[in-house]
């Protein structure tokens, strides 16, 4: 049935527990890091934000979004053409 030995031998692995704990955290933290550098990254430039800005307008009049009035007009704010 139940032997305090026994249960003295379980409890005597505490440290072991702490240390797995502290090992999980620590995995756990590391991949919230990795992940958040790769969708992050270093911070995008002026010029960066409007290739981009321009790529996705570019996008959706290529897939009929938009018509070429409103593609010219958000192109023009952008500073193209």
């Amino acid at each position: 049935m139940f032997s305090w030995d026994h249960m003295g031998w379980w409890m005597g692995l505490g440290w072991l527990w702490v240390i797995l704990l502290v090992v999980l955290v620590g995995v756990v933290v590391l991949v919230a890091v990795l992940a958040r550098g790769q969708s992050g990254g270093a911070p995008r430039t002026p010029e960066q934000g409007r290739s981009s800005a321009r790529a996705i307008l570019d996008e959706r009049y290529a897939r009929g979004e938009i018509d070429t009035a409103e593609y010219q007009e958000r192109l023009r704010a952008l500073g193209g053409k």
